[in-house]
């Protein structure tokens, strides 16, 4: 009589690795009906193929971290989901299991701003740049985004010169914001001053004998560019 035929498609090794075949039907006439199940689950079956027994959830499109994050997927296996982690670049103590992070970059810490100055980064999310401020110890007023502040005006090195001729100036205090404290003192006679303004001198040439003995001498304009008069 006829012969009792087995065909065991699991023989040919069918499935992939680390993946258990079972062909719950080999007579020879049935083809196809065999099972891949990966290995440690029974959640995973294909019927007829090897099954995707691996899933690395950072391998996703789109990427499942933001900007400036590294993604970890610590087991890829096919029904181990939502285990990825997303940690921040600048800060690794800062991540989130199964989602972006809340990443902070703030500028400040490269010290952007002078010396003096006081830096404050109000987004410090890692897409926000340019946005930090620059202060002037001691002042609110002066403020600069994005660069380092000037914190210093000698008033004295102003073009036009702020004092006249035969005249010397001082700025006492050069901060920004200390504006019209200079001082304009003659240089004939350093007890004519004037501040946030040029001095008014006086130059009496007759101070020197220009006459001689026995003459009496007058000087009819001692401003300091009047001579030989």
């Amino acid at each position: 009589g006829p012969a009792t035929c087995m065909k065991d498609e699991c023989t040919t090794t069918p499935c992939g690795t680390g993946q258990t075949c079972n062909d719950p039907n080999t007579s020879p006439g049935s083809t196809g009906d065999y099972t891949c199940t990966c290995t440690g689950t029974t959640s995973i079956v294909v019927k007829g193929g090897p099954a995707t027994c691996t899933n690395d959830e950072c391998q996703a499109t789109p990427a499942p971290c933001g900007t400036g994050q590294t993604c970890n997927d610590p087991d890829t296996a096919a029904n181990k989901l939502h285990d990825f982690t997303c940690i921040c670049d600048n800060d690794n103590s800062i991540r989130k299991v199964d989602g972006p992070a809340t990443c902070m970059k703030d500028e400040c810490t490269t010290t952007p701003c002078g010396t003096g100055q006081t830096c404050k980064d109000p987004n410090t999310s890692p897409g926000s740049t340019g946005d930090y401020t620059c202060t002037c110890t001691g002042t609110t007023s002066i403020v600069v985004k994005g660069g380092p502040a000037t914190c210093t005006n000698d008033e004295c090195q102003a073009t036009p010169a702020p004092c006249g001729t035969g005249q010397t100036c001082n700025d006492p205090d050069t901060a920004a914001n200390k504006l019209h404290d200079f001082t304009c003192t003659c240089d004939n006679d350093n007890s004519i001053r004037k501040v946030d303004g040029p001095a008014t001198c006086m130059k009496d040439e007759c101070t020197t004998t220009p006459c001689g003995t026995g003459q009496t001498c007058n000087d009819p304009n001692t401003s300091p560019g009047s001579t030989g008069d």
